[in-house]
């Protein structure tokens, strides 16, 4: 009879969860550099071209959306009629303002970090 305690292997589900911690950690890394970056811009440069469409063109929110760059399809658009804005946001990552002002045009809201 043998006494020693034979190896075990791992468990194949330990790898498994290695394996997503590390893209959970790398998703993490991401989510708060290049891709909150891009949809800071996304929505800053959205809100500006619909607030300047909106109320420097006077057209319907609705045909400003064909002003915006391709590559913008996630970014939703509202206006704030009274306060004359245009709000761009793209859910759970970014939001911008920009508001039409006499003089300088749409100008967008300073940006919160």
């Amino acid at each position: 009879m043998a006494t020693g305690k034979a190896k075990r292997k791992p468990r194949k589900w330990t790898r498994i969860m290695a394996i997503l911690i590390v893209l959970a950690a790398v998703l993490a890394w991401n989510y708060r550099a290049p891709i909150r970056n891009h949809a800071l811009t996304a929505t800053a440069f959205s809100a500006r071209v619909a607030c300047s469409c909106r109320h420097v063109g006077g057209r319907p929110l609705s045909q400003c959306r064909a002003d915006l760059e391709p590559g913008t399809e996630l970014v939703m658009l509202s206006e704030d009629e009274d306060a004359k804005s245009v709000t761009a946001r793209i859910p759970l990552l970014a939001s911008q303002t920009a508001t039409w002002r006499k003089g300088p045009g749409c100008v967008l809201e300073p940006w919160e970090d």
